[in-house]
C-alpha cells in the first residue's frame, strides 16, 4: 500500500465532508463517530461531487454522505447506495490517521 498525507485531521470536524486531491485522485474525506473515510468525489448518478455540501449522518445504523444533487445516500464504508437513483458504488479508499495526519491510498481503490 502506498499512502500519502491527505490533510490534517483537525482540518476534518465531525460530520464534515472536505474535499481533497491526493496524487490525481479528487476524494471526499467524511468524519463520523470519530472515523475518517475516504470516498471519490464524485456521486455515481450523475457525476456531482458528493463533498458540494454533501451531508454525513447515520442512517438506519449505517454512516452515510448524501448527494445533494439528487439525494443518493452512500455507505462511507464500502461506497455503496443505500438508496435510489444511485444503483452503482463509489470507490472508496484505504485510510490510516497518524497523529494529526490523515493518509490516504488511492492505488488501493475498493469498489465493493
Amino acid at each position: 500500500m502506498s499512502f500519502q498525507r491527505a490533510c490534517a485531521l483537525s482540518e476534518i470536524g465531525e460530520g464534515e465532508a472536505v474535499p481533497v486531491v491526493v496524487g490525481d485522485v479528487e476524494l471526499v474525506l467524511a468524519r463520523h463517530d470519530g472515523q475518517v473515510y475516504a470516498l471519490t468525489d464524485l456521486c455515481s448518478h450523475q457525476d456531482y461531487p458528493l463533498s458540494d455540501g454533501g451531508e454525513v449522518e447515520m442512517v438506519d445504523g449505517v454512516p452515510t454522505i448524501e448527494c445533494t444533487w439528487h439525494g443518493s445516500c452512500f455507505d462511507l464504508r464500502t461506497g455503496a447506495p443505500t438508496n435510489l437513483p444511485a444503483n452503482k458504488p463509489v470507490t472508496t479508499h484505504p485510510v490510516r490517521v497518524e497523529g494529526d495526519d490523515v493518509l490516504v491510498d488511492t492505488s488501493a481503490a475498493d469498489t465493493d
